[in-house]
């Protein structure tokens, strides 16, 4: 079984690994950037990129954050639920030394009622799963411990805390899952668990596991 402190550290690779292959960055970053970090400059700031956007307060589980580097300008990619994480992801990186300019290509998933409530759903069927409870250390229920501000504005704007290996994206009504698990078959799960909730149009399912065989894309 994956530890959370492993999960976690397999977590941040994955968040460094497009820094590492062959970004895809824009014509903008392309322009502003002639030169890039040598191998031996790049580690430290790839490590320092991972650190704070791993560190965000405002990172849960319904946000997937990734950057790649283009010259000196790191490129931030990925989904946040509330608009404060991608202004905060921003923030963070341009005050790593070295960084000359970020591109925020971060995109802020609409609120709808419709989204927050298969938010729940998906969270609940999940986390609810016995095979998956051990990518979380929060307490999971059906109610999911009525807030004030969950009754406000829903769990999209009080998001459960804890750790939680697998991400749950709702963008009106399609769902994608990423995250790393123990195995293809916890992610066999995560994917029925997923698809099983009413008034989903799609699932993507994005999980990693190791030794699992690519996965094939749809075309």
């Amino acid at each position: 079984m994956m530890t959370r402190f492993a999960a976690l550290i397999v977590g941040a690779a994955l968040l460094a690994a497009p820094s590492l292959g062959s970004a895809q960055a824009s014509n903008t970053a392309q322009k502003n950037n002639s030169n890039t970090w040598s191998a031996q400059e790049l580690r430290p700031i790839v490590n320092s990129v991972r650190k704070q956007l791993l560190s965000l307060s405002d990172y849960d589980v319904f946000d997937w954050l990734t950057f790649s580097i283009q010259g000196h300008t790191v490129v931030l990619h990925g989904y946040a639920s509330r608009p404060i994480l991608k202004s905060e992801a921003e923030k963070v990186v341009k005050g790593i030394k070295g960084v000359q300019s970020v591109q925020n290509e971060i995109k802020v998933l609409p609120y709808s009622q419709m989204d927050d409530q298969i938010r729940v759903a998906e969270l609940v069927r999940i986390y609810g799963q016995p095979n998956l409870r051990k990518y979380t250390n929060a307490p999971i229920r059906a109610d999911l411990y009525p807030t004030v501000g969950r009754m406000a504005g829903g769990i999209t704007q009080d998001p459960p805390v804890g750790y939680f290996a697998i991400h749950i994206i709702v963008d009106a009504g399609h769902v994608t899952l990423e995250g790393i698990v123990d195995s293809p078959t916890d992610a066999e799960i995560a994917d029925v668990q997923a698809n099983s909730v009413p008034g989903v149009f799609s699932v993507t399912d994005n999980l990693l596991a190791p030794n699992a065989p690519p996965k094939e894309k749809v075309k």
